[in-house]
């Protein structure tokens, strides 16, 4: 057991106004397996650069282990799995490789084949497993779950519940509350750790948030009630130098030589109570707390006069000679929120582009209801470069809404005239996640959304849903997300 600490830890991007840490302290135990938790952009990947002695800052990190990083640097990816192994951990017997493999239930004949022909789901468990078999260092694991269908973020969550510590990145509820006992958060304005899993974590927090804008309102008041006194004693401290100098107040011209030394005593004690008034306001701005609160998205679905909106029958279809769809028939009635459940490479995404009209190899049959309007948020982020304000309008949604989503997602306004390129994975996907919020469509078609995107805003998300009812096709692997807002299942 052995502490890691971090003393007065300053640190800002170049070009960057406010600073992504200013004098931050705190420490965690290697012993501990840990959540780290906040909003994208916030600092978590930026933490651990500076964990990892990746980025110049100030102030002091303390340790006495090694610290290993969690997906790793691989310069070659035509090596075999067991080749690669012995490329990160050269002093480690394979037998411990396959241990890990085993708890991990990844088939050891895996690690024969050239990493970067397996699927990324596998590249993950063996990446994992390859560093697990280091004894002596501490892990940071950057969200490991985005290639993981279900059924392999509980086999990781189980594997990770068994290890001797580590600090994780994770968006998923159900993930972190399996293999976490502790969580530091990234706040704006502050870093808190706690003992406990995600949800123990959450319900603090609201309770916390609660009191803090209780608090909030009243300092707010006191302010105002200060701001108008003090604002009273200017106008008499004035009142005072217009008498004092000969000005007519209500009409009597005022005689200097009787109020002359009254009104430099008058004068003087107007002063110090407007100054005392200034410092208390002063102070109690100082109290207030800059919350993290999550305010509520605009969804707007249209109503189609005809039901059921898709009738799918018997459908098939094939990858090469691989069957990936087999004889599937269900409908779509408005109001449906329906998760497309099954494992990777089960055909989820093959079956959404079909219904799309994006992909035409299929037998069987498909009706949609006339003039279907349809949103749509795809897999992949990639091709999000330029102008944010020219990709808006090329998507004929109202810009004024969509950057009204974004920031209610917690999208800074610096961004807005950014190159989308330099976006992270998370913001890309938030302004996917906006653009479909502003279409007003009969049906949403949403392929992994989550994918990247952080905790408050995935909450964000299924309360907008709850709230607006929309017809709702979706691809997603967070247990609890499909569960608090799916009412239809279909399992491939």
């Amino acid at each position: 057991m052995s502490a890691i600490k971090i003393e007065n830890l300053t640190f800002s991007y170049y070009g960057y106004v406010k600073p992504i840490f200013e004098n931050v302290s705190f420490s965690f135990d290697t012993n501990w397996k840990i959540g780290l938790i906040g909003r994208n952009g916030i600092g978590k990947s930026t933490l651990f650069k500076l964990l990892l002695n990746q980025e110049t800052y100030q102030g002091k990190i303390s340790k006495d282990v090694e610290f290993i990083k969690f997906p790793p640097n691989i310069m070659d990816t035509s090596k075999l799995g067991i080749e690669l192994h012995k490329e990160l951990i050269s002093d480690e017997e394979e037998w411990k490789l396959f241990r890990e493999l085993n708890l991990l239930n990844v088939d050891e004949n895996l690690v024969y084949r050239e990493f970067e022909t397996l699927s990324k789901g596998e590249q993950t468990k063996i990446l994992l497993a390859i560093l697990f078999t280091r004894e002596d260092g501490f892990l940071f694991i950057d969200e490991p779950t985005n290639h993981l269908d279900m059924y392999g973020r509980k086999i990781a969550s189980e594997y990770l519940k068994s290890k001797k510590g580590f600090l994780l990145i994770s968006h998923d509820r159900d993930f972190l509350d399996g293999c976490i006992n502790h969580v530091i958060s990234i706040n704006r304005n502050s870093i808190d750790v706690q003992s406990g899993n995600f949800t123990s974590w959450y319900e603090n927090k609201l309770m916390k948030d609660q009191f803090e804008i209780s608090k909030n309102e009243k300092l707010r008041k006191d302010i105002k009630r200060l701001k108008d006194s003090a604002r009273q004693s200017q106008i008499w401290s004035d009142k005072i130098e217009n008498t004092k100098n000969g000005v007519k107040v209500s009409g009597v011209k005022p005689d200097k030589g009787h109020i002359g030394h009254q009104s430099a005593k008058m004068m003087k004690k107007a002063k110090n109570l407007e100054n005392r008034q200034n410092k208390a306001i002063e102070e109690k701005q100082n109290l207030l707390k800059d919350i993290e609160t999550k305010e509520n998205l605009l969804l707007h679905p249209l109503h189609h006069q005809k039901n059921p909106l898709i009738s799918v029958g018997e459908l098939s279809s094939y990858y090469g000679e691989k069957q990936i769809l087999n004889n599937l028939s269900f409908e779509i009635q408005q109001g449906d929120i329906v998760a497309i459940y099954g494992s990777n490479g089960s055909g989820k995404s093959t079956l959404i582009k079909i219904l799309l009209g994006l992909n035409h190899e299929y037998t069987g049959e498909i009706k949609l209801a006339s003039n279907l309007k349809i949103s749509y948020i795809p897999q992949d982020t990639s091709d999000l470069t330029g102008s944010l304000n020219e990709y808006i309008h090329k998507q004929d949604v109202d810009e004024t809404l969509c950057k009204t989503i974004l920031r209610k997602l917690d999208f800074s306004r610096e961004l807005f005239e950014i190159d989308m390129k330099n976006y992270s994975d998370g913001q890309k996907k938030k302004v996917l996640i906006a653009i479909s919020l502003s279409k007003p469509a009969h049906i949403f078609v949403w392929d992994e959304p989550l994918n990247y995107i952080d905790v408050i805003s995935r909450i964000q998300i299924e309360e907008i849903i709850k709230e607006a009812k929309p017809t709702l096709i979706f691809v997603e692997h967070d247990n609890r997300f499909v569960e608090d807002i799916a009412n239809k299942i279909i399992q491939l």
